[in-house]
């Protein structure tokens, strides 16, 4: 076996249309964050993404994307958005996976949303659910779940739905919304949401947001973006930005307007994306790693992903072990209990007033 490394835009048709060979040969890479458009995309904005191509005699049997950054450090392609990271590969493949870092001249690759079945797994690598809307066996079977297990969400969100239409006007669907407006305001939202909790804003890095309108205007057959939104008596309410391989919809960047707040306008949003997206074709909707609470109501099976690292011997990979390693697992704590959790988004909510507060 042998590898050659390329910048994504160096890939020609050939290598693409492997790539996608492959990943449609397995279920587990049918995300679109592994498909060979979206590491392009990224590769045109960020010129330290790179592509492993894997060789079996002349026969290519994998591809392995991910960004380069200093001292050796390997990361996922558009580190910190992506919601499945990994490499695509022929099955059965075997691969020693210190041997591939060598070969693409690393000495760390960290993941946290590694999907399954990847040679780069291992048994002491932590594991999560991705939860997930499953529509493989239709629509009408997602509701009738809903209506057994979720039941008082279920019939209380539509009747939030009829009890807004009675208050303030119709409810009209955008699905696949080619409209770059809505886009615009969807990621004013997102902004809002993210000062308002104390997050970091996604969106004042430029590349992000270029990096959403490229994909946004990307319309294929195996890859393109989504962009849905929820209109009430003409004014937008609610919408979610994601992209999609044939059948799988990744769930990315969701937001409301607030003032509609008590409609529970995002629950709204969703039933009604999942409905609209199971009619173009969509079996999933994953709505990616991470406790909330809209996902556990709307959620019925999960999809498992890993985080951790591989490494090689030396003291790169020993730097990055004290740097990263003990700040992860303090998180992934934290995360794990309700009660930490609770604390830690409480925590970050009084800081975000504070941070609009100074800011206003």
């Amino acid at each position: 076996m042998r590898v050659t490394l390329a910048h994504p835009r160096e890939l020609g048709a050939s290598e693409l249309s492997r790539w996608r060979a492959l990943q449609e040969g397995h279920a587990s890479f049918d995300n679109p964050f592994l498909s060979p458009e979206f590491t392009v995309t990224v590769g045109e904005l960020r010129d330290m993404v790179r592509v492993a191509i894997l060789y079996d005699g002349s026969d290519i049997v994998g591809f392995f994307p991910f960004e380069r950054h200093p001292m050796g450090i390997g990361k996922p392609v558009a580190a910190g958005l992506t919601d499945a990271q990994g490499l695509v590969h022929a099955k059965d493949l075997e691969l020693d996976p210190r041997w591939l870092l060598r070969q693409c001249g690393l000495a760390v690759y960290e993941f946290d949303h590694l999907v399954s079945s990847q040679p780069l797994a291992a048994e002491r690598h932590e594991r999560y659910p991705s939860p997930i809307i499953d529509l493989r066996e239709g629509h009408d079977h997602y509701t009738d779940y809903l209506r057994q297990h979720s039941g008082k969400t279920y019939k209380s969100t539509l009747a939030k739905a009829r009890k807004l239409q009675r208050d303030i006007g119709a409810i009209r669907h955008e699905y696949a919304t080619a409209d770059e407006a809505p886009l615009r305001t969807l990621l004013g939202w997102k902004t809002d949401q993210y000062r308002r909790t104390g997050r970091t804003d996604r969106f004042s890095q430029q590349w992000i947001v270029e990096l959403v309108e490229r994909l946004h205007a990307t319309r294929g057959d195996s890859f393109a973006g989504v962009l849905d939104m929820i209109y009430v008596d003409d004014l937008p309410m609610a919408g979610h930005f994601g992209i999609r391989t044939r059948t799988t919809l990744a769930g990315w960047f969701p937001a409301y307007d607030p003032q509609y707040g008590k409609y529970s306008p995002g629950l709204i949003h969703h039933l009604a994306m999942a409905e609209r997206a199971a009619e173009a074709g969509i079996q999933v909707i994953d709505m990616g790693r991470g406790q909330k609470e809209y996902k556990d109501k709307l959620k019925n099976g999960d999809l498992e992903v890993a985080e951790g690292r591989v490494a090689t011997a030396g003291p790169a990979s020993a730097v990055h072990w004290l740097m990263r390693v003990p700040a992860r697992k303090t998180r992934a704590t934290v995360l794990a209990n309700p009660l930490l959790h609770r604390t830690a988004d409480r925590a970050l909510r009084t800081f975000g007033r504070f941070r609009t507060s100074v800011q206003s």
